[in-house]
């Protein structure tokens, strides 16, 4: 039986926190599946579903919104498919329903490849790759971009996980993210402008639960530690944490809530994403890469679980 998300990659390690488990889908290289100890970190759904709300799946060659699906390079106007047709826009890059072929498996990680071939609007070849892998404290995940095309082709990355921690509400988890600007967008969710979160409600820095928020909203100015990560958390009340953390590729973070997540009962589900440019990059330039014929790039993101211990 074929299943809408093609063949599961199932993953699994021994760690000091206990067994650590993850299921990848073939279809977007999806993260459909992560727990601790049968601690569910990511909300899951069915194997006879397709991602909910986009959960956990790749965003390549942009992530979020694209104004009317049109952009234009060197005078000449491209035109993408409207993939969001309430708003008119272009979302999500050119993967989202593409089935990505194994390169490499082993019990603990696998790497799944799919090309992006020049089509309308996006008139590149990019070939792209994503390595899963489970680590002690939680899943690491990397992105390998090269251009195989004749000529520069423009790009950004996304993800879109949901994350959680089993058995707590989502509501009642404390959500900190490090960021100081808050990108102002229309009712398209195209943005306008830029702002301080300084005084703001969209500054989440020193922590705000979940359940007082409705966010579908991107950051910007992103704060990193000395090893240049950043991380955002969600805290529940026993202190135990799970994170969303990246490299500083990943220089923006898209933040998003619902209460329509299939088996969350009415309760909140949260994704927080990893982005290296906000939306309309492909207009704006704000964060957009451009890779030279045979030149590639690769980038880091991972969710780490903390304060769970072994069975």
């Amino acid at each position: 039986m074929t299943l809408p998300t093609g063949e599961q990659y199932v993953l699994e390690t021994s760690t000091s926190s206990g067994d650590l488990q993850a299921t990848i889908t073939a279809v977007a290289a999806a993260i459909r599946t992560l727990t601790i100890n049968g601690i569910d970190l990511v909300p899951p759904y069915g194997d006879d579903q397709t991602p909910p709300s986009g959960a956990g799946i790749v965003l390549v060659p942009w992530p979020n919104r694209i104004r009317d699906g049109r952009w234009t390079h060197d005078g000449v106007e491209q035109q993408l498919a409207i993939t969001e047709p309430k708003l008119n826009n272009a979302i999500h890059g050119l993967l989202r329903y593409t089935e990505y072929r194994e390169v490499e498996r082993d019990r603990d990680s696998v790497t799944l490849a799919a090309t992006v071939y020049p089509q309308a609007g996006y008139p590149y070849l990019l070939q792209t790759a994503v390595t899963y892998e489970l680590v002690s404290d939680g899943l690491r995940v990397t992105h390998h971009l090269e251009n195989q095309g004749g000529e520069a082709a423009p790009f950004a990355v996304g993800t879109h996980p949901f994350v959680k921690i089993g058995g707590v509400p989502t509501e009642d988890l404390v959500l900190r993210l490090d960021a100081a600007s808050h990108i102002e967008v229309d009712d398209r969710l195209l943005p306008t402008g830029e702002v301080p979160v300084d005084g703001t409600e969209w500054d989440f820095r020193e922590g705000r639960r979940v359940g007082d928020v409705s966010l579908d909203d991107a950051f910007g100015e992103l704060a990193s530690d000395d090893g240049g990560i950043i991380e955002h958390t969600l805290t529940a009340p026993d202190g135990r944490t799970v994170s969303v953390w990246s490299e500083e590729e990943f220089a923006f973070v898209q933040v998003y809530t619902t209460r329509e997540f299939p088996g969350e009962g009415g309760d909140v589900a949260i994704a927080v994403e990893p982005m290296t440019a906000p939306a309309e990059a492909f207009n704006s330039g704000r964060g957009l890469r451009w890779l030279d014929p045979g030149e590639a790039w690769q980038g880091t993101w991972g969710i780490r679980f903390n304060g769970f211990t072994a069975e």
